[in-house]
């Protein structure tokens, strides 16, 4: 299984927030570089990136800081979200590096544009799916639609998309525990790999994690859990790996 850093973007620094409050946010770092440094120095195989500006503004805000990244380490993989609304920015993403781009807003809003993005982009799409109260959000969280998770996932099984993740809005930032429950079931249901995101605390939730990995939970996303110490990464990675 693997276990994935994120380093979410504000105004050029890595920030968390909670439960996707853009106004509830903690700066951690003004060196994206730095900070995406000292993850593949403690074993990191894949970095999780969010524009939050860009989920917002519906295009890209933060490209300085991952073009940064993706030339400090041209050999680890990275995967993107934030902003994602039309091919051509799947296109510059993925020419200047990314190995995914996350598609979520649109995902729920024009699901023919995951297929083609798919088609165009073959293994390289993930979509991301935020839970909200149940229901899935869009507009970096901002707006609630009237479909589950699984719905939306199904509407791709057909398309060729690399995996899902999967975040729990309400565990997001709050170090409050995967909801292993809901991750597991999403993988049951549709039978597309979920990386897990929102809420992970400390090594027991990885340990919970790897018993449903034969339920095709692949991964899990870690953020204030590391940045604030609750969370070893390389003590998470070892784990992981072990299993």
């Amino acid at each position: 299984m693997l276990i994935i850093p994120a380093i979410d973007l504000k105004d050029g620094a890595c920030v968390r927030l909670r439960q996707g409050r853009m106004q509830d946010s903690t700066i951690y770092s003004d060196d994206p570089v730095a900070t995406a440094s000292r993850w593949v120095d403690q074993g990191c195989k894949r970095l999780h990136l969010v524009d939050l500006d860009g989920a917002f503004a519906g295009k890209p805000e933060n490209k300085d800081a991952v073009k940064g990244i993706l030339g400090a380490h041209p050999n680890l993989p990275v995967q993107l979200g934030g902003g994602i609304r039309d091919l051509a920015t799947v296109e510059l993403y993925l020419e200047i590096g990314l190995h995914w781009v996350i598609i979520g807003t649109q995902a729920v809003k024009d699901p023919s544009f995951v297929a083609e993005a798919c088609r165009r982009f073959p293994g390289q799409i993930i979509v991301g799916v935020d839970a909200k109260n149940g229901w899935v959000a869009t507009e970096g969280w901002a707006e609630e639609s009237t479909v589950s998770a699984v719905e939306v996932v199904k509407r791709f099984t057909d398309d060729g998309v690399s995996s899902v993740v999967y975040t729990d809005i309400g565990r997001d930032g709050m170090l409050s525990g995967v909801n292993i429950h809901s991750t597991a079931e999403l993988a049951r249901a549709t039978g597309c790999p979920v990386i897990a995101s929102g809420g992970l605390k400390d090594l027991s939730d990885v340990a919970a994690l790897l018993k449903v990995q034969n339920d095709g939970v692949i991964g899990a996303i870690t953020g204030r859990a590391i940045y604030e110490g609750a969370l070893d990464l390389r003590e998470a990675i070892v784990l992981a790996e072990k299993n």
